[in-house]
This record gives structure tokens, sequence and C-alpha cells, in this order.
């Protein structure tokens, strides 16, 4: 059995009583694991100056993040330049991060275990 951890750690400013979730998710054989990270509502009013996920017990594959993500509406993606993917992260880009976040999806592969 494969431990995955996703850690995810931000700094914004402003506040609206925000509710957020996060889910982890594995594939069958537990060999790929998935970390969401999401405001219900779809669009945050919050000011993100930074925001990094973090994974343990597996190196990403893939990482998409949102500016805005309502469900049955259209998804705005973040510009590929204001993020940063990384071999166990994915975190903002300062400059080019417009501080806006709604949705942040990581998927990674598990590290091999050996016998």
């Amino acid at each position: 059995m494969h431990t995955f951890t996703c850690t995810f750690t931000y700094a914004a400013q402003g506040g609206t009583n925000e509710k957020w979730h996060l889910s982890l998710g594995a594939s069958d054989d537990s060999a790929v694991y998935s970390c969401s990270i999401w405001r219900p509502q779809g669009k945050s009013y919050l000011f993100f100056t930074q925001f990094k996920v973090e994974t343990i017990g597996g190196t990403i594959e893939f990482a998409d993040a949102f500016s805005k993500a309502i469900e049955g509406e259209k998804e705005v993606p973040l510009q590929q330049d204001e993020y940063i993917i990384r071999e166990n992260s994915v975190s903002h880009n300062p400059g080019p991060f417009r501080a806006e976040l709604s949705k942040l999806m990581v998927v990674a592969r598990a590290h091999h275990e050996e016998l």
C-alpha cells in the first residue's frame, strides 16, 4: 500500500468566509493519485499573494489551475506562466501570477516500492 500526502499552503488578502474543499483520489491499483483543491461556488474573492501544493509519496505528472471554475460553466485556466510545476510541488510564479485562484488539480504517480 502506498502512502500519499497532499498539502496546500497559501497566503491571501481579503476574506468572505469562503468554503474550500480538498479531496484525494487514487486509481484502483494505487499507482496514480489525484489532489484537488477548489471553491465549490466557483470564483474566489480572495486576493492570493501565493500558493503551493506539495506532494509526498508521488511524482507530479500533471497539474492545472483555474481562476474561475463554476460547474456547468466554462472554467478559466490560469496562463501557463502563472504557476510552476515541479517534481513534488505546484506553486505560483511571482510576477506573472494575477492573484486569482479558484481550483487546482494535481495528478501524481506513486513512487515505486521495493518488495
